[in-house]
């Protein structure tokens, strides 16, 4: 692994608001001034290729990244905030409905945040 990949795991795993590509470029470039956005982006889709870390996507929103602790997302339709949400694990449950082992979900729970809900009322 490259000291690139290293950090950036490191950064999506310490991290707890799911930064995006670019959020995570600019926590590298702290330490290492001279890497491209490009590095950033090959590395973190071998991260993600290799199950290191995950990507968590929402249309029209950008990719997110997060660590691999078995957890799912609230995600607000209005502003795209990410949240964990710990729910009990469905696994048993799916594979039963699916008539085959389950290797993994990705939960996304959709719905509209309290700022955005408060911002609706004021407008």
């Amino acid at each position: 692994m490259t000291k690139y990949a290293k950090k950036i795991r490191e950064i999506v795993e310490i991290s707890r608001s799911h930064p995006t590509a670019e959020q995570i470029f600019e926590e590298l470039k702290k330490i290492y001034p001279k890497v491209v956005l490009a590095t950033v982006y090959n590395n973190l889709n071998r991260l993600c290729s290799d199950g290191q870390i995950r990507r968590i996507s929402s249309e029209g929103m950008p990719d997110r990244y997060d660590k691999l602790d078995r957890h799912d997302h609230l995600v607000c339709i209005k502003c795209g905030k990410l949240c964990d949400v710990c729910l009990p694990d469905l696994s048993g449950m799916l594979k039963d409905h699916a008539g085959s082992d389950i290797l993994g979900y990705d939960l996304k729970l959709m719905y509209i945040c309290d700022g955005c809900k408060k911002r609706s009322v004021k407008d």
